[in-house]
């Protein structure tokens, strides 16, 4: 068991030396070396002096904290202390070095995820709405409520927060939140271990199951059947089904039609990237939650991030927690030129001439082709190979390419994290088409000059 303890340590300190700066790594932590007592699930790390211990606790335990706890099966915490302190038992943990530890509750909700913290825009309203009326009447209003999007845009949070919302007015509730990997390794080690009674046991009582990337039960025939088996029983009985996946029910792939189609019996709600208005309030609404002042950092420098990062929230608060501790850190006023300075290693593939293009003409673009071509969003970011869609997504990655200039893996990444071999396969499509067809100039033609 200590080795599993100094392993978490070895892990938690390579994580830190990639995330941090260089100078305030060899400061702050290299030099502990080893886990140095473990008691009640606390892990000490003895440090040398109070300004190192106070360094720490304020800028870097939650952070690390977060971090192990998703190394570890159990739920564990550090706490930096001094060496005359290790074995004192008489001061308390005070509340930064719990906030971490003590965020999950009973079903393995993480009580941060809640509906008033959830920032809305019109790319989730519709699934924030249809969210609360499930939460406020789990198993009546829309069951299952099948959600889905493009990866780190919130469908986690608002899955978790419907959890939290029915347990807050009925603490007797039985919710369980689980990622479909891990259902499917609980699964195959207790079906391994001849001890699927305890499995059937686990999920028998349940009032509500959120179930997390339903897109990983592809290709896994046994989980698959046992998962149905699981839904039937509990659909019958008006229990509340949540689901998230990164693609609509329909581009499901490997599998079992009989399962996609009950994902469709009660309401499906998609969500998509936000728009710069939206991320925006979202990087606002996070500065409050760190106790920072709004005019503590500048307007320009949150338009900077939020024009780097349009397609994923959690890129998005990860570049502003990258900032803050920067600033933190450097203990300086927070320029333009430092938040560039702090984000670089974030956007290793940017061309820093493009760190502010005004991510509205993308969004604008984006909405020329959708209505010239008469799709969505959801179908434009979808792995749908049909015409219809197909085209006016090569048609998108090419003008953005064209007219923007973005790296195709940039691209890439707008369209739910595609190759970017896929996206220059569909450049060069349209290039080569544009010398050929009269009807591809015609749309490139249209399309330009309603953006341009």
């Amino acid at each position: 068991m200590q080795d599993q303890h100094a392993q978490l340590w070895v892990k938690t300190k390579y994580y830190l030396q990639k995330n941090v700066a260089e100078k305030t790594f060899a400061e702050l932590f290299e030099n502990i070396h080893d886990v140095a007592r473990v008691e009640q699930e606390t892990l000490y790390l003895v440090v040398a002096n109070n300004f190192l211990k106070t360094r720490i606790d304020k800028l870097f335990l939650n952070k690390m904290n977060d971090y192990v706890n998703t190394l570890s099966k159990d739920l564990v915490r550090f706490r930096v202390v001094l060496k005359e302190d290790l074995y004192e038992n008489k001061s308390p943990i005070n509340e930064s070095q719990t906030k971490s530890f003590d965020v999950l509750r009973s079903g393995n909700l993480n009580q941060i995820y809640t509906f008033q913290n959830f920032v809305i825009g019109k790319n989730n309203r519709l699934a924030s709405t249809i969210s609360l009326q499930v939460a406020d009447q789990p198993g009546v209003f829309a069951n299952p409520l099948y959600i889905f999007g493009p990866v780190g845009i919130g469908k986690t949070h608002l899955m978790q927060s419907i959890g939290n919302y029915i347990l807050d007015n009925d603490i007797n509730k039985k919710v369980l939140y689980v990622k479909t990997e891990n259902f499917v390794e609980d699964y195959v080690n207790l079906l391994r271990a001849d001890n699927i009674e305890r499995f059937n046991e686990k999920y028998a009582e349940i009032d509500v199951l959120l179930i997390d990337d339903i897109q990983f039960l592809s290709k896994k025939t046994q989980s698959q059947q046992q998962f149905f088996k699981l839904f039937e029983n509990l659909h019958s009985e008006n229990k509340q089904i949540v689901v998230t996946s990164d693609r609509p029910t329909s581009d499901l792939k490997d599998v079992m039609t009989r399962l996609t189609s009950r994902f469709s019996w009660g309401v499906v709600a998609d969500i998509n990237p936000p728009d710069l208005e939206h991320r925006l309030e979202i990087l606002k609404r996070k500065l409050q939650t760190h106790l920072i002042d709004s005019e503590a950092i500048s307007f320009e420098v949150l338009e900077l991030i939020a024009n780097s990062f349009p397609t994923s929230v959690r890129e998005l608060e990860g570049a502003l927690n990258r900032v803050i501790f920067y600033k933190t850190i450097m203990n300086e006023d927070l320029t333009l030129e430092t938040a560039i300075e702090a984000l670089q290693p974030l956007l290793k593939t940017h061309r820093m001439e493009h760190l502010v293009l005004n991510s509205n003409k993308i969004d604008q673009l984006l909405d020329v082709i959708c209505g010239y071509f008469n799709v969505n969003r959801t179908e434009l970011y979808s792995n749908s190979r049909k015409h219809h869609v197909l085209y006016p997504r090569q048609i998108a990655m090419y003008l953005l390419r064209e007219l923007y200039d973005l790296p195709y893996k940039k691209i890439g990444s707008i369209f739910s994290g595609r190759d970017h071999s896929t996206v220059m396969n569909s450049y060069e499509k349209i290039a080569n088409g544009l010398s050929q067809e009269e009807s591809i100039q015609n749309d490139v033609q249209n399309i330009r000059s309603k953006v341009e």
